[in-house]
């Protein structure tokens, strides 16, 4: 957050915390969250609870603490007290591929993509420029050959002209094989014709493919080749693919949003309900502001992109999102399908009572100036979404008091939990095993030499990954719900509004994967470091987020080395 430095500046913040914190104060605000007036009376979600679950409150996670007592290959938890439920992955393959449960409605009719890269005449050679990727076994024989011919030429408009064409994209997108956007036959009548009013919506492999290029890679982001799902999409351009819709003001919950002047993210100056589509795609395609390879997953008005994760091997890995928010792997997937895919659910009265209790007066702000660009731009219709409506707001099955389908989500749960990670890097043995022992000194409190068992489901607390971390409480919350909180800087942006809290457990940062090292340029879960290099530098200062660094140079290397090598085989 960016403290004010001028007096009008500090009047407007004082008021926006007096609208905070009065209300609280005065009124118990938070204390008589019944339903909204207008909803239905509907019958109880009843949600397959996976064997073998722990208490209802809580995820049996510890709290992580970071003195290294010597040597060791692990924290010595051998357990994952998060089991999830996995249904067919043969069908999940497809779930993860080709599912929208209606999103199609918000990226067409809402979001307005399509007519967005129709009306920039945007090309196959522009969203692989962004990082997307097109699947080379969906495309029609005929048009491949096409392509991988003038793949083979200078890329030239005179020698690559259907690689310049925006009618081939819209050709590709009606194949389905542009990854993670596929399209749908909307009016039944077995073919899919953009022309004609059918619709693409997004899936999963958005952010969690890639291609192995065999076709065409241009400016090493995006390509035309043989797909691999699981493996993060770290040379995506989120920010890109949404400031090519024709209506990228749909999509405010997941912008940085400013109320009365004060805002909180990477952009000097937030977003408002009357700020235009200019303002809208300028912020988008700011790559200080929003990373290549980032995405920002939480509708709370915060500008926290985070880097893509991977989505393979997902039974050895728990609790889910940045965040630590989910404890299982099916509510993370029912979230993004019923939020981060459609975000017009929070301007309901399920999604605003949701907003509320999240985050107090500055939620009904934010759904009421979403309702108002909603309005303007003539988006109706929705929630688009087609999911059963039930549950407990703010829980884990049912945030928004919406479940999608759960056979799906479990066949998704299966597929992403089969498949492999990649090898890892060649490395010489005796580099590795130098750095191993590096490894087993310094980092083995909290992570497993040992990638094949599961992510110790450790939180560690952001005051023990951040020396310099010095929040401010803008808001208390009730229930088990953490203080809003808020420390000049960004890291800690993701966990302002969201973590695991509303479970009784601690807030703070999860365990990653220690997988497809690599491949990956940017670490920790803001993208602020560039580099492996850089992230075990003392050089980075000692205040800073993940300050657990390697002084000599030579056993850095070694541990780097290792952790590039690092894969599920035997070790």
């Amino acid at each position: 957050m960016r403290l004010p430095r001028t007096r009008g500046a500090r009047i407007a913040l004082g008021v926006l915390l007096s609208l905070i914190v009065l209300p609280l104060m005065a009124m118990g605000y938070f204390q008589t969250l019944d339903p909204p007036r207008g909803v239905a009376t509907v019958t109880q979600l009843s949600v397959p609870q996976p064997s073998a679950r722990p208490a209802r409150m809580g995820a049996g996670i510890q709290l992580a603490g970071h003195r290294q007592a010597g040597p060791s290959d692990g924290p010595g938890i051998a357990v994952n007290p998060n089991p999830h439920r996995m249904g067919s992955a043969a069908d999940g393959r497809l779930v993860f591929r080709f599912e929208t449960f209606g999103n199609e409605g918000f990226w067409t009719d809402a979001l307005r993509w399509l007519r967005g890269i129709q009306d920039s005449r945007v090309t196959p050679l522009q969203v692989m420029a962004a990082g997307m990727l097109i699947d080379a076994e969906l495309v029609d024989p005929t048009l491949l050959a096409s392509l991988m011919a003038e793949a083979r030429t200078d890329l030239s408009p005179q020698r690559a002209p259907l690689l310049h064409d925006p009618a081939t994209l819209v050709r590709l997108i009606e194949m389905n094989a542009l990854v993670g956007v596929p399209a749908k036959d909307v009016d039944g009548d077995g073919t899919i014709s953009l022309a004609r009013g059918d619709k693409a919506g997004v899936s999963c492999a958005l952010c969690h493919t890639v291609s192995d290029g065999s076709v065409l890679t241009v400016r090493n982001r995006g390509s035309i080749g043989r797909i691999t799902d699981g493996p993060a999409a770290l040379v995506f351009d989120m920010g890109q693919f949404l400031a090519w819709g024709a209506n990228t003001r749909a999509y405010y919950p997941n912008a940085q949003i400013s109320y009365l002047g004060v805002t909180i993210g990477r952009a000097p100056r937030g977003l408002t309900p009357r700020s235009s589509e200019v303002d809208f795609d300028r912020y988008f395609t700011n790559k200080n502001w929003y990373p290549v390879g980032t995405f920002d997953e939480t509708q709370d008005g915060i500008g926290n992109p985070v880097v893509n994760q991977p989505l393979f091997r997902q039974d050895l890995a728990a609790p889910w999102s940045s965040s630590a928010e989910f404890r299982f792997l099916d509510n993370i997937s029912n979230g993004s399908y019923t939020q981060n895919l459609d975000p017009t659910i929070l301007v309901t009265d399920d999604g605003r009572a949701f907003a509320r209790e999240a985050a107090g007066p500055l939620g009904m702000l934010m759904t009421r100036g979403y309702a108002q660009i909603l309005e303007k731009t003539g988006v109706t219709g929705h929630p688009y979404v087609r999911a059963r409506v039930g549950g407990t707001i703010g829980s884990d099955e049912t945030q928004v008091r919406r479940r999608v389908d759960d056979t799906k989500l479990f066949d998704m749960s299966a597929y992403i939990s089969a498949l492999p990670a990649p090898r890892g890097a060649r490395v010489d043995p005796a580099i590795a095993a130098r750095g191993r022992e590096v490894f087993r000194r310094n980092c083995t409190t909290c992570h497993n030499v040992d990638q094949s068992k599961p992510v110790p489901p450790l939180i560690v607390s952001l005051e023990q990954l951040w020396p310099g971390y010095r929040p401010i409480v803008l808001m208390p919350r009730v229930k088990t719900l953490s203080p809003v909180q808020n420390s000049p800087g960004m890291y800690d942006d993701k966990l302002i509004i969201a973590d695991a809290s509303k479970r009784g457990d601690p807030k703070g940062i999860p365990m990653p994967l220690l997988l497809d090292l690599a491949r990956k340029p940017m670490f920790l879960h803001d993208a602020s470091v560039r580099g492996m290099e850089s992230l075990f530098d003392p050089r980075r200062g000692a205040r800073e987020p993940h300050p657990f660094y390697i002084a000599d140079a030579n056993s850095r290397a070694d541990l780097i080395a290792f952790l590039k090598g690092l894969d599920t085989g035997a070790r």
